[in-house]
């Protein structure tokens, strides 16, 4: 076999696309081929020496008597014994996490209430109903003047930066 066809079937065989009667050329191959080989081929040849080797050899594997094999019969498992107190502990985390959730609802309920007591309508009684418009515009006149002192600024800083393009 040459080198050309002998690459071609590395090719296959490392592509895992060869029969075994090509497998056994290769190791034929290699196993004939002692001397000097390309060195694309020379990394191959041990394994395919060994494989060559290793099919020479029957393995003469002893047969196993079945009869000394013992069949013992499994004891059941003992018992685990837990303190008391775990399953008390199981016991005491399932409330503290019903009482959790209760303490939850309460306050969402109690929360939902107030809010509602502030949306009700204070036109019932007039003066209620006037103080609480001018406390809201008193909010918003506080808040438009924060933004009124904010836009002087601006307007002075526009001032200075026209003056400095004029000149």
């Amino acid at each position: 076999m040459d080198y050309n066809k002998t690459r071609a079937l590395l090719a296959k065989y490392w592509a895992c696309e060869t029969s075994e009667q090509e497998e056994a050329d290769l190791r034929n191959f290699f196993a004939s081929h002692t001397d000097a080989l390309p060195e694309d081929l020379r990394e191959a040849a041990p394994m395919f020496r060994y494989f060559h080797a290793a099919a020479g050899l029957e393995l003469d594997m002893p047969q196993l008597d079945e009869s000394i094999f013992v069949v013992q019969p499994v004891k059941p498992a003992a018992k685990v014994i837990r303190p008391f107190w775990q399953d008390w502990m199981k016991v005491a985390a399932i409330l503290l996490m019903a009482f959790g959730v209760g303490y939850s609802i309460h306050q969402y309920e109690e929360k939902s209430a107030s809010a509602v007591a502030l949306k009700m309508d204070t036109y019932q009684d007039p003066q209620k109903a006037f103080e609480e418009t001018q406390r809201a515009l008193k909010l918003i006149a506080k808040n438009m003047n924060k933004g009124t002192r904010q836009m002087e600024k601006l307007a002075y800083f526009n001032e200075a930066s026209e003056k400095v393009r004029a000149n």
